[in-house]
């Protein structure tokens, strides 16, 4: 009663005990089957009155065969003692007043989230009546231009008439001329529908009438007046599904495996997770990482010690949130099978009850995506961005002696050579991610893919439906081959020459991570700089043999470039800073991995145009300050520019916190390796490192040849190549050989639309969890994915 912290009944004795609070409202919620016609068709009914603490219904619920029925009490620890609200009459009434306000609290999310939950889309008055006229109009699937002008994006279908015109004032800010409203006002047909929008699961529309977006209960039917089959992604001649229509080859119904009957999985490790609006990407990468035994070791396995000495506070704590996460995925209770007899029930009486199954993230999402300016939101974002995120925040806030994230990390050796001296220069950076090109040129296909867009085009001049999806077919060596290949070096300066020159880079594996993630680059930029992605197959090994990337370092006849940097040139006037050159093309290699403009803008010019690779681990070290995506603002001449400064401490490898703040925490009598380790922990931040020190107290308890040993890593499949500190990062160096364990598929046209769905290989065959459904998988779409997970093979 003094937090608005809640506790599940497993967890209230552990907090009582911990801090001595010991008067509790306990809330219960009933879910009663109704009498059959009782309801009169109506929603789900409350037996009381007072929906307290806004509690969130499940969906399955909302039906016309159950009800709810709402309990609240009081228990007083240790006795637990028990008084049933509400209670005037034995309660004094200050209890009172707090008992009703916490009953009547809005929901903490919906505080959060204003704009998911107060701008929920009503039906159109419109949708149910809606007048559609009968002219023999026939929309393709795309190829969609406006009817009035040359737009080809922000376009909308009139649902009455089924003319194409574009927007202007809509709900989603895109722009256009405004053919649609003008339409409606020469018309007055009220509902349109977004092209491009349209998917399995709905689409946008809009009411011009009502001036919002809506809900149309009947878009399907409106659809396939216009030929448009939305359930089945399939656009007919009349409108009807015809049965002779050929195997479907689109994103959506591969990855997701429709049209198959796929056997739902239950038990410890087959829990979904509920989509809270565009969390599909959160969802899919928690899914891969918690299959690692790593990271069920150090957040599952701790779980009892994680949060016994967890904050006061334990929604603000990063451990606590992903140990909560991990269990609720592992442990099987939240996916439970139906019993058999409810299974024969159901069958005989031809109806569906409800399952509680699956988790819903809220909690986690909402902590791990504070002060984060995209993941904070409700839109879609790029699944490997928040990996990266997450593993930035997994090194921040170490549990106990093993740093699960240590299984990804690896050393990337890179070979710089001056073209004209041939002198060479080798440095070596920390990656987690092996990011392969996508080789167009080498599709093997190209026969099939030229005859396809003649054809696509001919029917799109023609406003028929386009032919049969011809995908690229590119070879995985082909990739492997492009990472491989030396890359021209922009703005070169050669300490050999003292002068600009030509210059070519060639990245290799210093070291090969435990566990190793690849991602395939499909997402770029069109050359109207809207984002796209390459609709291809790649064929990727279920095996994987990398040795060859093996770093060889500095080789017999090689010479190394001078250890000279380049001049500062001061410009006369020194307003000139001020146009300072940005290299671009770094920053759109940064921006196609799905990171904010303005942040890749500022991590290009404070690594001083060094590179694409430098500046990502300048964004990596400073992803969560608060002004990270913020516009760039350039210091005037002779100011300090403090987030450079801090960058160029930030990418080395022998990140040493400055041993004045060491001192600092010093003195106030924490032992020096705990000082080290805190700061390393919030990037060398004093504030943040105290804090991180409070929230940490069992580790003041170890002995100092305890802490000594705390970044040793205990797997003894590893070979440590390095440790924390002065000696570089921990890595797990080994063999270069590797097997498919997991995979994460997107579908859509870009990381800002479409949806995310994981695959992972689990008791020898493949399951598929896309959200809340986890079923096994019958033909698992390997050639499709966008973020790959291998695991070394033990040697």
């Amino acid at each position: 009663m003094n937090t608005f912290l809640g506790f599940g009944r497993e967890h209230i004795e552990r907090h009582y005990r911990k801090t001595g609070q010991c008067v509790y409202l306990h809330l219960k919620q009933h879910v009663i089957e109704k009498v059959p016609g009782a309801s009169g068709g109506a929603l789900p009914k409350r037996r009381n009155a007072k929906l307290f603490l806004d509690l969130e219904t499940h969906s399955d619920l909302n039906s016309d065969d159950f009800e709810y029925e709402d309990e609240a009490k009081l228990v007083i620890f240790p006795d637990h003692y028990e008084i049933s609200l509400p209670n005037i009459e034995e309660l004094p009434a200050l209890v009172t007043i707090a008992c009703d306000a916490l009953l009547s609290a809005k929901s903490p999310y919906r505080k959060q989230e204003p704009d998911s939950w107060e701008e929920e889309l009503q039906a159109s008055k419109h949708a149910k009546a809606l007048v559609q006229l009968d002219n023999g109009v026939r929309i393709p699937p795309s190829g969609w231009k406006c009817s009035k002008c040359d737009l080809r994006e922000n376009l909308w279908l009139n649902l009455t008439d089924g003319s194409v015109l574009c927007g202007k004032w809509f709900f989603d800010g895109s722009g256009g001329n405004g053919h649609a409203m003008e339409h409606y006002k020469e018309t007055g047909y009220p509902l349109a529908v977004k092209l491009g929008t349209i998917t399995p699961d709905g689409a946008d529309v809009y009411s011009f009438d009502e001036e919002e977006p809506v809900l149309d209960p009947h878009i399907a039917k409106h659809l396939a007046h216009f030929g448009i089959d939305m359930l089945q992604m399939q656009v007919t001649e009349n409108g009807l599904r015809d049965n002779d229509i050929k195997p479907r080859v689109s994103e959506w119904e591969v990855i997701q495996e429709a049209g198959v009957k796929l056997k739902p999985m239950y038990g410890p490790g087959y829990t979904g997770m509920k989509n809270l609006g565009n969390s599909c990407y959160l969802n899919a990468v928690m899914q891969a990482i918690f299959s690692i035994p790593e990271f069920q070791r150090a957040y599952v396995g701790n779980l009892p010690r994680i949060f016994d000495y967890s904050p006061l506070d334990p929604t603000q704590d990063f451990n606590t949130q992903m140990a909560k996460l991990g269990h609720g995925l592992l442990s099987g209770q939240y996916s439970k099978p139906p019993m058999k007899s409810e299974l024969i029930e159901q069958v005989m009486k031809e109806e569906h009850k409800p399952q509680h199954n699956g988790i819903s993230p809220r909690m986690f999402k909402a902590f791990i995506s504070k002060g984060h300016p995209e993941f904070s939101s409700n839109r879609q974002q790029d699944a490997q961005e928040f990996f990266l995120h997450l593993i930035n925040l997994v090194e921040r806030n170490p549990v106990g002696s093993e740093n699960p994230s240590d299984v990804f990390r690896f050393l990337v050796e890179e070979r710089t050579q001056c073209c004209q001296s041939r002198k060479v220069r080798y440095t070596e950076r920390v990656d987690y991610i092996m990011q392969l090109p996508v080789a167009m040129e080498a599709a093997t296909n190209k026969d099939e893919l030229i005859a396809y867009e003649l054809k696509r085009r001919e029917a799109e001049a023609a406003r028929r439906p386009p032919p049969e999806l011809v995908r690229a077919k590119i070879p995985f060596s082909a990739c492997l081959q492009a990472f491989s290949e030396p890359n021209n070096v922009e703005d070169f300066w050669s300490s050999a020459l003292q002068a600009k020159s030509a210059g070519v880079k060639t990245s290799r594996f210093a070291s090969f991570p435990e566990y190793l993630v690849v991602q395939i680059k499909k997402f770029t930029f069109g050359l109207d700089w809207i984002p796209k992605k390459l609709d291809v197959s790649v064929d990727m090994p279920d095996f994987l043999d990398i040795s060859h990337l093996r770093a060889r370092g500095l080789q017999p006849g090689e010479e190394e470039l001078p250890d000279i940097a380049p001049p500062i040139v001061i410009p006369d006037d020194p307003k000139g800073i001020y146009s300072l050159d940005i290299d671009e093309s770094s920053v759109m290699q940064l921006a196609e991995m799905g990171f904010p403009l303005e942040a890749c803008r500022k991590a290009v010019y404070y690594t001083g145009n060094l590179g694409a690779e430098v500046a990502f681990n300048w964004i990596i070290a400073h992803m969560e300050e608060p002004d990270f995506a913020e516009p760039l603002v350039i210091p005037a001449f002779g100011e300090v520019a403090s987030s450079g400064a801090a960058a160029f401490g930030a990418v080395g490898l022998d990140n040493q916190p400055p041993e004045e703040m060491v001192a600092i925490i010093i003195s106030m009598g924490f032992q020096r390796n705990l000082a080290i380790r805190a700061l390393k922990a919030t990037n060398n931040n004093l504030e943040r490192a105290l804090e991180w020190i409070f929230s940490h107290p069992e580790l003041e308890e170890e002995s100092e040849p305890a802490l000594d040993m705390m970044d040793m890593e205990n797997n003894a499949n590893a070979n440590i190549l390095a440790e924390t500190g002065s000696e570089g990062p921990r890595i797990k160096d080994g063999s270069g050989k590797y097997e498919l364990f997991g995979f994460i598929s997107h579908m859509g046209t870009s990381t800002m639309s479409g949806h995310y769905v994981c695959h992972l290989k689990k008791e020898g065959r493949w399951v598929i969890y896309n959200d809340l459904r986890v079923c096994a998988s019958e033909r698992p779409p390997k050639d499709l994915g966008y973020i790959y997970f291998y695991h070394r093979i033990p040697s």
